[in-house]
This record gives structure tokens, C-alpha cells and sequence, in this order.
């Protein structure tokens, strides 16, 4: 757990964002968003073609690029959301020459040179949908953004009545940055294969490509070494609170990493040190200075353990871990950790790294690390990852000026395991509460000082599991704020707007719904019912164009609300500037 010693005060200015930080009743969305307007994250250029919605009958088909296994694999994906909530049979079979003329189409030819390799082109008309991408992740990206152009309970795992309608578009898209990432911590609860697939299947639709593991720290120890077989047989056998633990044989992590492969993820281990190492030091004496192994620890309490740097064991026991965690990891990253090590010196944390880095590399991958270690003297290719709750970073600035990238983690804005506010039933803290204005309001590209948008690699959401048991506290930690990073990382700058984000991420809803999300009902978001609007009041409709005195009264968003002083033009539900209207509840 990053626990920085202060805990972050907050000034709000008036009261202008006292409504976000309350649990007032969730706003209910007036009607249906029009799905080209609903898209998360929001793509670089979408063109309604009116006059052109093209609708799925049990006779479409899913044509894919010819000769390609992957492209073939993402039509097989797609057939089977859309089977299963359609009923029809939607079968997939090669294009075998040009662009077919009906149903869907997966095409690795004809893409606009800008998508990349990431990106992609999607065109619907009334007779056909075609998806042109330059690679099969590009496909896939372009499949999420298809899903969300219809209804959300095309997500339902039993059979729906449709309409099953696709608005005619022309639609160019490619990410901002190439990195998207989000850490799962299974150190201090561990949660098993499903629970991590489910959550991967989560990621992958909102174009995340990257899931970073958090596999060993003080409470418990998470992946099979088999030189070091204590490791996990007695370092895992416990988590935070004393229950029983867990850890994944190799066969379970590569069988983790092959289902992310399938969604275009990258999996990136992370093994902590020299600190953050109380598992591994209980599970082997020899780990220790004074050759005594301490007991194992249940608690979250941090920066009191340290792996011993002058003994040549610890080099043996580290590189064994690098060598065997990198044969199973088929990415190109691995993740050193290196935060916290407040019961390492200076001189022993540069003296480690100085020794461990060389490892990484000879197993053929790059390192990451939490910014602190920046305090070495890192290669170019290696990516410090900022957590702090500041603006500036030496440890970071000092790498980028020697060639490093940077992925964004702001504690104060990334961190998932973060409170939404006060009266949120689990979850941390210690950097503040991050509503989901404040999760969407900053920007990767001018975070931090010194570090410009070409340094930066892209952007991570870390969700640490101290209070994290079931997959659905995942969901209501991860959801809504999840998206919003990765509307961070995707969608260019010039479209950043909270106003319309808010109203596109409500309109999630629906979808989420119908995958049994247990997602976060945030009184910033107008959510949307995916049943009409039961919340309609019998009181006037809010006009933006009238002039209201206080004590004025009217129906938005499901719900009453009541001026409290001279108004026009200020939105209910969004506080305006002085926070003008009172909530009095739903309908």
C-alpha cells in the first residue's frame, strides 16, 4: 500500500463541489443518451449518417479478414456477446474478397493510415457494418466501440428482445497514449483466476491493454517459485485480516495471462522489493541479516521490512524469482516495486538496485518500478511509475531527463481503492476521497513538472485490496472511475469535457447492469435506467433559457429540485458555480 505520512487535505472553494462529496440520492438521466453520443472513452472523430441505422437480424453474419487467425479469434468474440443476448446464430467465416456487402465485417485492409496500430475505422449503413483496423488489437478496440452502439442489455448473458439497432456512423479512432493500464493487488487479499478474468473482461472494454499484478508484499506471497517452494506454501498461506490466502501455480498464472492475451492485454508481474518482502522473509530465514525469520504479518501496516542487502543469498533468491516469473510472462515489462523501502538506506537501496537491474534485462524484460526508483541511476528503457500526491517528482524528472517514460498513477486521482467520500463502506483514505470529477479532472499530459506529454507512457489505475474481499468490491471501487481513466489515457485532450463525460458515462448503465456490475452510483452522474425514466415529476421541466428566484421548484433528472437563489443557465445536479439548486430527492 502506498501510505504517504500526511494525509491530503482538501480546500473546497464555496460550495460549489459540496454535492459531489455527499451521498445525495443518484440522478436519474431524463431520457436515453443517443449512443453515438455515449461512448466511453469518447473517440477521436465520430459523423452521425442519418437515415443509415443498420439493425442485426437472425440472417447476419460476421465476415473477418481472410487467412487471419487473430482477426478470426475477435469475430469469435464479438459472436459470442452478441449470441447470447440476441438468440441468433451469428455465424463467422472468412471475407474472401473485397468488402462484404451485408452484416458485420473485421478487415486488417483499407484503414486510415492515423489509426495505428491500435486503432481503427468503423462505418455503418443500413446494409452493412465494416471495421478496418491495421492490426487484430485494433479490431478489438473497435468491437468495444460497436458493443456500446447498442442497447446495454446487448451485455445480458440470456436471451433479450431487440430491436438490436446500429446507428449509421462514420467513426476514427486511435489512443492518445499507448499505454493503459490498471493494477490488481492479490498480495493482501487474494483473489482467484475467475475473479481476475472477470476483471480482465472489465478492463478490456473500455480499450485498457495492460494489467499490471501486484504478486508479492508484506501479507502474503502470490505466484509458485519453484527453487523458493516456501514461498507460496507458507508466505501465501495467510492475507490482511488472517484468512487463509492463496497463490496461483504456474499453470493458473499462465492460464491468467493467455485469457488477457486473448482480450490484447499485457500481463506485468510485480514482484516488490527490497521492501514491501515480510512473506518472503518469513518464509525463509536465510532472507534475513540476523538469519531469524519474522512471523507472518496480517495487518497493513508498511516500510518496516527490507530483504538483507549485504548477503549474496538475497542476489540468488532474486534473480531466481526474476528468471522463473519471466519465463511464464511472455510481456516485455516486470515490475521491481521499490516503493517504500523506509528500512532500506540510500546507500543499500542504490547497492540493490544496482545489482537487481542488470537481472531484469538478462531475462529479456524492462523494468518498471513506483518512482522511488529513480533514486538509482535507471536505464532508458526503464518506466518509473508516479503515486505520489504531488505535482513534482525528482526521482521522476531526474529518469526522464535520462531518456526514461512515465506511467501516470496519482494516488490522489488514479488510486481505485481510494474513498469516493466519507460515508463509502470500504476502501481507503489516506490521499483523500476521489470522487469521480476528480478521478476525470487532470491531465496525464501536464501532471506533473518537468515531465512533457512525449515523456509520458501512458496512464495506470492501481486498486489496492486492504479492504478489497469479492469480486463486487472490485466493481464499486473500479466503477465509475474506472472508465474515466481510461478516457484519460484513450481519448484525446481537445475533447475533455466533464459535462459530456458525465452524461456518457451514465448512459453506462444499462450495460453494466446487464452484466450484474455492482457499480458505484454516483450523485455526480445522471445514470441511466435502461427502462424509460419512472422518475418523472408532475413539477415543470428545468428550461436552461428561464431566470429562476429562490424557493422556485422544478423536475430534472428524475428528481425535484429547489432554487436557493437567482438562477439561469445553472444545471441542476452539477452544483454550477455556488451550488444554486437543492436536491430534494427523486420523484
Amino acid at each position: 500500500m502506498k501510505t504517504l505520512k500526511a494525509r491530503l487535505g482538501r480546500a473546497f472553494v464555496g460550495v460549489a463541489l459540496l454535492a459531489g462529496a455527499t451521498t445525495a440520492a443518484a440522478p436519474v438521466a431524463d431520457a436515453a443518451t443517443p449512443p453515438l453520443q455515449a461512448i466511453v472513452p469518447v473517440p477521436v472523430s465520430v459523423r452521425a449518417v442519418t437515415g443509415s441505422d443498420h439493425t442485426l437480424t437472425a440472417n447476419t453474419k460476421i465476415y473477418t479478414q481472410a487467412g487471419s487467425a487473430q482477426a478470426k479469434a475477435v469475430g469469435d468474440y464479438l459472436a459470442g456477446i452478441f449470441r447470447a443476448s440476441t438468440g441468433f446464430p451469428l455465424p463467422v467465416s472468412d471475407a474472401l474478397s473485397g468488402t462484404p456487402a451485408d452484416g458485420i465485417s473485421l478487415l486488417l485492409s483499407g484503414a486510415d493510415s492515423r489509426v495505428g496500430d491500435q486503432g481503427y475505422q468503423l462505418n455503418s449503413t443500413s446494409a452493412s457494418v465494416v471495421l478496418r483496423a491495421t492490426t487484430a488489437q485494433g479490431l478489438f478496440g473497435g468491437v468495444q466501440t460497436l458493443r456500446q452502439l447498442l442497447p446495454g442489455k446487448i451485455e445480458s448473458s440470456t436471451v433479450q428482445q431487440g430491436p438490436w439497432t446500429i446507428p449509421g456512423a462514420d467513426i476514427l479512432d486511435y489512443p492518445r497514449f499507448g499505454y493503459r493500464g490498471a493494477m490488481l493487488d492479490v498480495a493482501r487479499h487474494f483473489h482467484p483466476v475467475a475473479t481476475v478474468k472477470r476483471y480482465i473482461d472489465q478492463l478490456a472494454q473500455y480499450k485498457i491493454n495492460n494489467l499490471h499484478l501486484h504478486l508479492a508484499d508484506d501479507q502474503g506471497w502470490r505466484i509458485q517459485i519453484d527453487s523458493w517452494p516456501r514461498l507460496t506454501t507458507y508466505g501465501g498461506s495467510t492475507q490482511v485480516g488472517g484468512g487463509a490466502g492463496g497463490y496461483y501455480t504456474k499453470a493458473q498464472y499462465a492460464e491468467i495471462v493467455n485469457y488477457a492475451a486473448s482480450r490484447f492485454i499485457t500481463v506485468i508481474p510485480e514482484i516488490d522489493m527490497p521492501g514491501h518482502t515480510n512473506a518472503a522473509l518469513a518464509s525463509y530465514a536465510e532472507l534475513n541479516c540476523n538469519n531469524t525469520a519474522p512471523p507472518l504479518r496480517t495487518d497493513t501496516a508498511v516500510g518496516y521490512s527490507s530483504l538483507c542487502i549485504s548477503k549474496e543469498i538475497t542476489y540468488t533468491f532474486v534473480n531466481d524469482v526474476i528468471r522463473e516469473v519471466a519465463a511464464l510472462t511472455p510481456g516485455p515489462y516486470f515490475h521491481l516495486g521499490g516503493d517504500e523501502a523506509q528500512a532500506t538506506s540510500d546507500a543499500d537501496y542504490r547497492t540493490f538496485m544496482n545489482r537487481v537491474l542488470p537481472m531484469v534485462a538478462a531475462a529479456g524484460k524492462q523494468v518498471v518500478g513506483w518512482h522511488e526508483i529513480g533514486k538509482a541511476t535507471l536505464p532508458a528503457t526503464a518506466t518509473p511509475q508516479f503515486w505520489g500526491t504531488t505535482t513534482s517528482s525528482t526521482e521522476v524528472s531526474n529518469a526522464v531527463a535520462r531518456g526514461s517514460k512515465v506511467i501516470l498513477s496519482p494516488a490522489n486521482k488514479a488510486y481505485l481503492d481510494m474513498k469516493y467520500n466519507s460515508s463509502t463502506p470500504i476502501g481507503l483514505s489516506w490521499a483523500g476521497y476521489i470522487e469521480v470529477q476528480d478521478a476525470y479532472n487532470w491531465n496525464p499530459g501536464a501532471y506533473l513538472s518537468g515531465v512533457p506529454e512525449s515523456a509520458v507512457r501512458g496512464v495506470e489505475s492501481p486498486l489496492w485490496t486492504e479492504t478489497v474481499v469479492t469480486p463486487a468490491n472490485i466493481d464499486y471501487l473500479a466503477f465509475p472511475r474506472l472508465p474515466a481513466h481510461a478516457e484519460l489515457g484513450w481519448s484525446p485532450w481537445s475533447t475533455h469535457d466533464w459535462n459530456t463525460f458525465r452524461v456518457r458515462l451514465g448512459a453506462q448503465a444499462p450495460r453494466w447492469q446487464a452484466q450484474g456490475l455492482d457499480y458505484y452510483k454516483s450523485s455526480q452522474v445522471p445514470w441511466e435506467t435502461g427502462s424509460g425514466n419512472p422518475g418523472t415529476c408532475s413539477l415543470p421541466a428545468w428550461d436552461r433559457a428561464s431566470v429562476y428566484t429562490g424557493g422556485a421548484t422544478v423536475s430534472h433528472n428524475g428528481h425535484k429540485w429547489t432554487a436557493q437563489w437567482w438562477t439561469q443557465g445553472e444545471e441542476p445536479g452539477t452544483t454550477g458555480q455556488w451550488g444554486v439548486w437543492r436536491d430534494n430527492g427523486t420523484c
